[in-house]
């Protein structure tokens, strides 16, 4: 079992690797703008993938930014298959990355309680 979990974190880091470089690159869409995937979670079977991602510049979700996303995913995916040559690429489900923003509200919240009240 710990072999395959090798093996998604590495299939993960090298989905992450490419889709970075193409979406800089490749991605042509207005909406995307300036997108950073800070994360790519393979399922299991190596048949999904949840790709995480933040934009830079503003503050929570952006249906814009989605919707294009979601719009290039098909092509995204075509050229995952020609660059990492495996037998299946993943699907790819693109979701905003919260864990930034629950770190800090954390932080704020371990702060309030341990700091004296002024």
């Amino acid at each position: 079992m710990p072999k395959e979990n090798q093996r998604r974190k590495r299939l993960g880091e090298q989905i992450q690797r490419e889709l970075a470089d193409l979406l800089r690159r490749d991605v042509k869409d207005a909406r995307i703008g300036n997108v950073t995937i800070t994360a790519v979670d393979v399922a299991a079977d190596l048949r999904t993938a949840k790709v995480f991602y933040l934009v830079f510049g503003h503050d929570g979700p952006d249906p814009r930014v989605q919707k294009g996303l979601d719009s290039a995913a098909p092509f995204l995916r075509s050229a995952l298959t020609r660059a990492l040559q495996i037998r299946y690429t993943p699907t790819l489900a693109f979701e905003l990355d919260e864990s930034i923003e629950r770190g800090v509200r954390l932080t704020q919240l371990i702060d309030s309680v341990t700091k004296p009240n002024e």
